[in-house]
């Protein structure tokens, strides 16, 4: 029997682990490894157009799925394409193995054709970085760099030289079980009792809740029961914490809408609930406030702490719960119920309003009704600017809806190649981009890639001809918008002319049949919307701080923004709140 090659040993590996693909362009250098994977069962390499789609996929198939995803880039240039899709994994807590091939061995450090250093340049966004160096210390080396990126929730980068993967790998040594579930991590006691007489202690307290509040629902909701305590949440925690939430009072933030900020100003106890704002200016800084997060790194980075709570949230809300007193008090949580549900009376009009008459089309009227047309399973992802307003306020997560962003890391162009991950993980299941003509044409070679392997992604495309956020930043700090206004195409042409279907959206009342239509093609579809680059948003609460830097004005026609179904959500809630 032929020896393995080191490609073939390392192929390999990522199967015995359960990685099902690998997203990247080939490559001279990784040759080895392409040529393995071809030849390996239960592994195939998806062909990108774009290496940095490559890394968003891999990081969107990851936060679906909680398993370990894969990319490569080839040598020099190619690996380099991948760091802003693996920075975003990376500090998405996505787990990504990045595989960045590299120049012969024995011309490393000697200024050759393409000559990087990897294993140096990915340190940053990522827990390991190592190069292999010989056959006999791959196995090892990449088992660690595994091991790292599902321990450790975030990306391992392995760079391998070409002609390394061409050489006989040597006998395998004996090799461990890959660890692939996360353990709990629950408080000690001291922290717990800490923790209870703060809440015992408190007459008004409001929970905060991240992306750390994943699968910890039910406790969630149990726990604002017992305290009477309204629930807000920052946009990452709102797919985990909005649904079936009697005690929701919006999103805080400069997305934000509803009542959010005022439960967290207005409490006496602030909890943050696995959440990483980085917004300071929103949080109070005269109130008492606990921290729990199963990062310890995280806590208190973004405000000063009473407590620090090092545990994730379910298992510490499961210990906690049972040991505080059940309050009796709703008065703070019924105000801000009412708050909230006013907050979202008066802003509801905004879209509402001649909405089916205006022409350009409402970009929130998109949005709602995008909203009500999707499967209720649906993955939205969702490009950085203004569809993150529009993603925010507009879609209602139900528990079983997906929506992935570039919430942490805030790259354009996201919004394509995660579908691409996230629809090869279920070709069944409906997922929908919701993208900017800024992002969606940064990286429109990829939607290629949609009609290569007849992918059914629907791509929503919010085409104001703008890069609608920049001019908000720009009009903040009081000069001209210049050099945001884009010349877009027929959008849907192009996507015709490559093999998908594809419609031009003009008028309001075409809205509606136009996304049913591309919702029952059975591949790829690109619904282009011309919507009102007028259309922009502000949060509920503004000080000069808030604006420094970032997208708020009212310089030009505002929409303060309307809600969707959430009013609906906030008149349910109301029905609790005792009239007098």
């Amino acid at each position: 029997m032929a020896k393995q090659s080191v490609a073939e040993q390392f192929v390999d590996i990522l199967v015995s682990t359960g990685v099902q693909r690998i997203y990247g362009v080939v490559g001279d250098s990784l040759n080895p490894v392409v040529d393995a994977i071809r030849r390996t069962g239960g592994i195939e390499w998806i062909q990108v157009r774009h290496e940095e789609t490559a890394a968003f996929a891999a990081g969107a198939e990851a936060q679906i799925t909680g398993r370990l995803a894969a990319c490569a880039g080839s040598c020099g240039p190619g690996n380099l394409h991948l760091i802003n899709g693996l920075y975003d994994a990376h500090r998405s807590m996505a787990p990504v193995l990045a595989l960045a091939s590299h120049i012969p061995s024995a011309e490393i450090g000697l200024g050759y054709f393409q000559e990087t250093h990897p294993d140096q340049l990915f340190r940053e966004c990522s827990h390991y970085s190592e190069l292999i160096s010989s056959p006999r210390q791959m196995p090892r080396l990449l088992q660690t760099a595994i091991q790292c990126a599902i321990g450790r929730s975030g990306v391992s980068v392995v760079a391998l030289p070409g002609d390394i993967a061409g050489q006989s790998a040597p006998d395998r040594p004996k090799e461990h079980a890959p660890v692939t579930a996360r353990p709990s991590v629950r408080p000690g006691e001291a922290e717990i009792e800490k923790l209870a007489r703060l809440v015992d202690e408190a007459d008004r307290i409001t929970l905060f809740c991240g992306s750390g509040t994943a699968g910890a629902h039910a406790e969630v909701m149990a726990f604002a029961e017992r305290v009477k305590s309204p629930v807000g949440h920052a946009l990452r925690g709102k797919e985990w914490i909005q649904y079936d939430n009697p005690y929701d009072v919006g999103m805080s933030g400069l997305l934000g809408y509803g009542a959010a900020y005022e439960a967290t100003h207005e409490c006496d106890l602030l909890i943050l609930l696995g959440t990483d704002f980085p917004y300071h200016a929103f949080l109070p800084g005269d109130v008492k406030i606990v921290q729990v997060d199963v990062r310890p790194e995280h806590l208190g980075r973004r405000s000063r702490l009473d407590l620090g709570v090092w545990g994730d949230v379910r298992e510490t809300l499961r210990a906690l719960t049972p040991r505080v007193r059940a309050k009796t008090d709703r008065r703070f949580l019924d105000r801000m119920l009412k708050k909230h549900a006013d907050a979202l009376e008066g802003v509801i009009r905004a879209y509402t309003r001649k909405v089916e008459k205006h022409t350009p089309v409402h970009p929130e009227y998109v949005a709602s009704v995008l909203d009500e047309l999707a499967s209720d399973d649906a993955v939205f992802t969702v490009d950085t600017g203004m569809c993150n307003v529009w993603a925010a306020r507009y879609l209602s997560p139900n528990g079983r809806r997906r929506i992935i962003g570039s919430f942490s890391h805030g790259s354009m162009a996201n919004a394509l190649p995660q579908a691409i991950g996230a629809q090869f993980v279920d070709r069944g299941r409906q997922v929908i981009s919701m993208s900017g003509d800024g992002g969606f044409s940064m990286l429109m070679g990829d939607f290629l890639t949609l009609v290569q392997y007849d992918l059914p992604v629907k791509v929503v495309l919010f085409d104001n001809s703008s890069l609608g956020m920049v001019e908000l930043e720009m009009l903040v700090s009081g000069i001209p918008s210049y050099g945001t206004t884009n010349h877009n195409p027929d959008f849907a042409a192009i996507a015709r002319a490559a093999g998908a279907y594809g419609v031009r959206v003009e008028k309001p009342k075409q809205l509606a049949g136009a996304l049913k239509d591309a919702f029952r093609h059975k591949g790829p579809a690109l619904v282009d919307v011309v919507t009102d680059p007028n259309a922009l948003s502000i949060p509920p609460r503004i000080s000069a701080e808030m604006v420094t830097g970032f997208a708020l004005s009212a310089s030009k026609i505002v929409l303060d923004g309307g809600v969707g179904r959430m009013v609906q959500m906030a008149r349910a809630n109301l029905r609790n709140v005792p009239r007098p």
